[in-house]
């Protein structure tokens, strides 16, 4: 947490805002020359290794431009617009450093994985921006869990089962794809084309892709998390200012250090600890990130 921080003050006036939005015009190019342009983005844009050895390193940019994977138009208008709003939430949390990292990221690790694929498998495995796009769905779901999306636009669902359903479907391919060939013919044959049919792909080459282009979304928040919460410094701490806490008689058990409104008083109002203070110290909702911190 305190490397990223360091870097985000040091380079942080680089940072592309409202980076989305841009994304989004690039995927608007590549659905316009996917429509018109043939094998166009096949031919000269794609992600492929062999072409990007042999100088066409324009490639490592220009693969994306490739729009999420769709038949119908109108639904691809849709996915365009949710891909917006998730892109453009994250970084106003996170702040457009922040997101322009993480997105960069996830552009390095399809390359990684790519390159992977190409010099262990000898496979040209042109990967598009469809897994790119899948972690930021998981970034958005870890970030606002509960919040809720109307599935075919009737069925309000959570957006952390969504995203969990699709944990469970990048789990069972990178899985199947290592152990599958290791399994005795008679299973392979019983289960190949039901993990067909339910759009699992049992082969090392998809497990690859899967597994490096997915890491962005790990990196990124083991390096962001702050530890300092679950230090145990800060555990000891918290523990015994709890139990002074219930050791202190005729007191409030809650209390805001700035506005002094308790737990008794208010009993609506939601009181957290705040660990970037040197000392006890607590305070209500409305407080909490918008005080100094005690040094």
């Amino acid at each position: 947490m305190g490397f990223f921080n360091k870097l985000e003050r040091k380079y942080g006036r680089y940072a592309i805002h409202n980076l989305m939005f841009y994304i989004i015009i690039l995927y608007i190019i590549g659905l316009g020359i996917s429509i018109f342009g043939g094998d166009f983005y096949s031919d000269f844009l794609s992600l492929k290794v062999s072409a990007i050895l042999h100088g066409q390193v324009w490639r490592l940019v220009t693969f994306i431009i490739a729009p999420p994977e769709n038949t119908s138009i109108v639904f691809m208008i849709f996915t365009l617009y949710l891909y917006y709003i998730l892109g453009t939430t994250l970084e106003r949390v996170w702040g457009a450093f922040r997101f322009n990292v993480y997105f960069l990221m996830g552009v390095i690790f399809n390359i990684i994985a790519a390159f992977i694929i190409y010099f262990v498998f000898g496979y040209d495995y042109e990967l598009t921006t469809y897994y790119l796009n899948l972690s930021l769905f998981f970034a958005f779901a870890v970030t606002y869990p509960d919040m809720e999306f109307l599935l075919f636009f009737i069925l309000p669902v959570k957006v952390k089962w969504l995203a969990m359903i699709d944990a469970v479907y990048m789990g069972l391919t990178i899985i199947f794809g290592y152990v599958f060939q290791y399994m005795p013919y008679g299973l392979q044959i019983k289960l190949y084309y039901p993990l067909i049919d339910i759009g699992i792909y049992p082969h090392p080459i998809i497990a690859t892709a899967a597994l490096v282009s997915i890491l962005n979304f790990v990196v990124f928040f083991l390096m962001t998390r702050n530890y300092h919460k679950i230090s145990p410094k800060e555990i000891k701490r918290k523990k015994n200012y709890k139990r002074q806490v219930k050791a202190a008689s005729g007191s409030s058990r809650h209390k805001c250090a700035i506005c002094g409104r308790t737990s008794e008083d208010f009993p609506n109002l939601t009181f957290r600890y705040c660990s970037k203070c040197n000392g006890n110290y607590e305070y209500c909702e409305e407080h909490l990130f918008t005080h100094e911190h005690v040094k």
